[in-house]
């Protein structure tokens, strides 16, 4: 009986999954999704955790823009999301101003600090950059500044507005989620730094769901940044947010996190901070089937989407069929090509030069389709010549260097805040700490730790991700932004390593190309890649490797393992952590997604 009960059951969801996969694939307003689209006339906001969704409500309820919406729900996001942001992290931010109509990015990368050179791991370290571990993996914070940077150019509240909620969810703590309890017991670096222990494992053991998390460090640490504003109010507003932000990069913090780095084997010292700035750099784009997708332009993998739609536009991609063998097929091979020239073009544009108008040209895309085999994966790293499309002609012949060994991880912990204000400014933000706890060091009494992203570099001279002091890595982190007709249509993004550019790409052509609503165009089934270099030290590529859900259906699998693909199926909802909004052009309303997949929560009113 016992077993009859059990192969009956496998029955009824082969049954269930043969059906979701059936409405999946016609993607009509009748599919059932998971959670709801929730809508709203007067704004929007989407990020990773239900509190700093809330704190970015209270804000823009109090009369906040999107831009001060923002910076207070990723500072939120920051205390909710530790594992995988802080004030330590990284970030991406693309913000469309709706009174220029124009669209910006904010690059708060990391850079290289001075004493960091190939020269120096060859002598120091074997030659080898320490995996997601340690200060020698880390990164500068550079979210303080974005912050910075989005109130003082766009905002409208003060630092001690916007990060009163962040505030008090990091003195009075918040109850853990399940996800959260997990990181946490999971995490066997953080086991070996007091200081990060004495947080996070505050009993001597890591806390359970429902527990409440509390870091009165990180409180006081937020708290400086206000106090140093009050003190320069009398300077007026521009002058007392720069107190604030230079008293991170400038005063007591930075003499702490350099002091903490000296003394624990890091490179970091105060001359670092003190000359690290954001940049406000203009977005590259491209036209995806009318729609103008826009990402930020150096140090970021995000133009290989774009890379990849031009491929992709190419092909009636609604005729094939919604992940179909084919429709999966060519998606698959388009995205090793663009992460090929990921490879041998992105990078930081302060020290390289990126050929865009070569590689994000149609011309290009359709010399480039041809290698896409309809009937084959194909396993190797082929990179493109975008020069000859090029108006400035020849580019330094950069090498690629092929890691078929070692085991670098392509997956990523990030986090993502979306926000569309009553003007329809829009901000899409990605903030990391580029693996779960960074480098699993909280720095010094600052109560935060650094990204990881230090073991993003290339110690191969003469790459276009190839180490030097000052540098940025060219990060995984990238948004999407989204204009239809001139006008502001989508903001999407989503946590991950080296498949974020692989989520949004998908949801946009769930959208675009089969007519899906936000939220269907995120819980749709997904599928992943491996078949390019990792981002992180050593760079490991697996040829052939691909990943899809398990509610893709058994046929399709076969198909694809026939056509050479090394195929691995996925938990049913283990792909993916997205969240977008959408704005209709005829009502203008406002459609929010979040995924189900993770602790993602969507409002908007």
């Amino acid at each position: 009986m016992i077993e009859f009960r059990r192969m009956f059951g496998v029955f009824v969801w082969l049954v269930l999954q043969a059906v979701a996969s059936n409405l999946w694939a016609q993607a009509g307003d009748e599919v059932q999704t998971m959670r709801p689209v929730i809508r709203g006339r007067q704004a929007a906001v989407s990020s990773m955790k239900p509190q700093a969704t809330d704190a970015a409500r209270q804000i823009l309820q109090a009369g906040g823009n999107a831009f001060d919406a923002a910076v207070g729900g990723q500072a939120a996001l920051g205390v909710t999301d530790f594992p995988m942001n802080g004030v330590g992290s990284d970030a991406v931010v693309l913000v469309y101003i709706a009174r220029e109509k124009k669209v910006y990015s904010v690059n708060a990368e990391p850079r290289a600090p001075r004493l960091a050179t190939i020269e120096w791991y060859e002598k120091n370290n074997g030659g080898k950059l320490p995996n997601s571990d340690g200060l020698l993996a880390g990164g500068l914070p550079g979210v303080v500044d974005a912050w910075y940077t989005l109130l003082d150019r766009w905002g409208t509240m003060s630092f001690e507005q916007v990060l009163q909620p962040a505030i008090d969810l990091a003195e009075n703590g918040f109850p853990l989620s399940e996800a959260a309890a997990y990181e946490i017991a999971h995490e066997q670096k953080i086991l070996k730094y007091p200081t990060t222990v004495k947080i996070y494992l505050p009993e001597g053991h890591p806390p359970k769901a429902g527990e409440i998390l509390r870091n009165p460090d990180l409180a006081r640490t937020l708290k400086k940044l206000v106090e140093a504003e009050k003190a320069s109010a009398s300077k007026g507003r521009h002058e007392a947010l720069k107190a604030a932000r230079d008293r991170f990069y400038k005063g007591d913090i930075a003499r702490e996190l350099a002091a903490f780095s000296e003394a624990n084997g890091g490179l970091f010292r105060y001359d670092d901070f003190a000359e690290y700035t954001a940049e406000v750099e203009t977005p590259v784009s491209i036209n995806y089937r009318g729609y103008q997708v826009y990402k930020n332009p150096s140090a970021t993998q995000g133009p290989a989407e774009l890379i990849a739609l031009n491929l992709l536009e190419g092909y009636d991609l609604k005729a094939l069929g919604h992940n179909s063998a084919d429709f999966l097929h060519i998606s698959v091979e388009a995205l090793k090509l663009a992460m090929a020239d990921r490879e041998k073009f992105l990078g930081d544009m302060d020290f390289i030069k990126i050929p865009y108008d070569g590689l994000l040209s149609k011309e290009y895309a359709r010399e480039r389709r041809k290698l896409i085999d309809p009937s084959k994966a194909s396993l190797e790293l082929r990179p493109g010549s975008p020069e000859k499309f090029a108006s400035h002609g020849s580019l330094p012949d950069r090498p690629v260097h092929v890691v078929l060994d070692g085991n670098a991880d392509h997956t990523g912990d990030t986090s993502y805040i979306a926000v569309i204000d009553k003007d329809r400014n829009m901000v899409s933000f990605e903030p990391s700490l580029h693996e779960a706890f960074g480098t699993g060091v909280v720095m010094g009494s600052t109560g935060f730790i650094f990204n990881c992203r230090g073991d993003y570099y290339s110690l191969v001279r003469g790459e276009a991700n190839a180490l030097e002091p000052g540098k940025r890595p060219r990060s995984t982190l990238q948004s999407t932004l989204i204009m239809k007709d001139g006008e502001p249509y989508a903001i999407l993004g989503s946590p991950g390593g080296d498949d974020q550019v692989m989520r949004t790409m998908q949801t946009l052509i769930n959208v675009v190309d089969f007519g899906m609503n936000i939220q269907q165009a995120i819980e749709s089934p997904r599928w992943s890649s491996r078949s390019f270099p990792a981002s992180p030290f050593p760079h490991t590529m697996y040829p052939g490797d691909l990943s899809v859900e398990a509610r893709v259906s058994a046929a399709t699998q076969k198909e694809l393992v026939e056509r050479g693909h090394k195929l691995h199926v996925a938990p049913a909802w283990s792909i993916g952590s997205n969240a977008g909004i959408i704005i209709d052009a005829k009502t203008g309303v406002l459609s929010a997604g979040a995924d189900p997949r993770v602790d993602a929560y969507a409002w908007a009113w």
